[in-house]
């Protein structure tokens, strides 16, 4: 049960991150999934450096931070899909 809840998650994270960048984003719901995923895990990872919790531990700042991280994932995956096609 507790992978269903974190796909769900990363699913809210990532439409969360695409809702707040400006511009076209082309990717389905799968990739969105794997956004927020990822996003989760980097935002886990700076919240653990700055505060004295754990990278999986569930709480607010850990949510924030998830949405935070996607955005930055989603900025670096649109800065590099620019330059690629230049």
């Amino acid at each position: 049960m507790s992978i269903i809840l974190f796909i769900v998650f990363g699913l809210i994270v990532g439409l969360l991150a695409r809702a707040l960048l400006p511009g076209r984003q082309s990717m389905g719901i799968g990739m969105t999934i794997l956004l927020g995923v990822a996003g989760s895990f980097v935002g886990g990872f700076i919240g653990a450096l700055l505060t004295d919790s754990r990278v999986t531990d569930f709480n607010t700042a850990g949510m924030i931070g998830s949405v935070i991280g996607a955005v930055l994932l989603l900025l670096l995956v649109g800065a590099r899909g620019r330059h690629a096609h230049v």
